[in-house]
């Protein structure tokens, strides 16, 4: 009884867009949603997950919590929590996420933002004039750069 009121779980799947179907427009859910087929375009949004099927080709805007991705997508993401790119998936587009895995093999092209990015370091007043006269690089042509030599007392 305690848990009638409660809603589903996000991370169970409810909407299943299958190998053999074809789809174009917006589609709005709560829950998560697997796509096997192809949607031509479109939006697809949902409270839940989104998972791209190996064969799936989905050319579409997708807004969900984490985004799984096997198949083919063009378009944007944006995913409150993470988009993973796995070994067969492909994506071309704007990406806008919590955080971001890309499996090897797997393919990213387009530009990527991630919320709450941090401040690059500050690498003080290092200048590049001053590391070009190290030792490695006023080394004579043709000989090998020698190690810095540092005294310790």
């Amino acid at each position: 009884m305690l848990g009638r009121n409660r809603g589903a779980p996000v991370d169970k799947i409810e909407t299943v867009i299958g190998p053999n179907t074809s789809f174009r427009g917006r589609l709005v859910c709560d829950g998560s949603i697997r796509i096997d087929g192809v949607c031509e375009e479109g939006v697809i949004e949902t409270l839940g997950n989104i998972v791209i099927g190996p064969q799936a080709k989905v050319a579409a805007d997708l807004i969900a919590e984490n985004v799984s991705v096997s198949g083919a997508v063009t378009g944007s993401i944006k995913a409150s929590g993470r988009l993973e790119i796995l070994s067969t998936g492909k994506v071309w587009g704007t990406v806008d996420v919590g955080s971001f895995l890309l499996d090897e093999e797997g393919y990213f092209r387009g530009n990527l933002a991630m919320k709450d990015e941090p401040e690059p370091p500050d690498f003080g007043s290092i200048s590049y004039d001053e590391a070009e006269d190290s030792p490695a690089e006023a080394s004579p042509e043709g000989e090998e750069p020698q190690p810095a030599e540092a005294k310790i007392e």
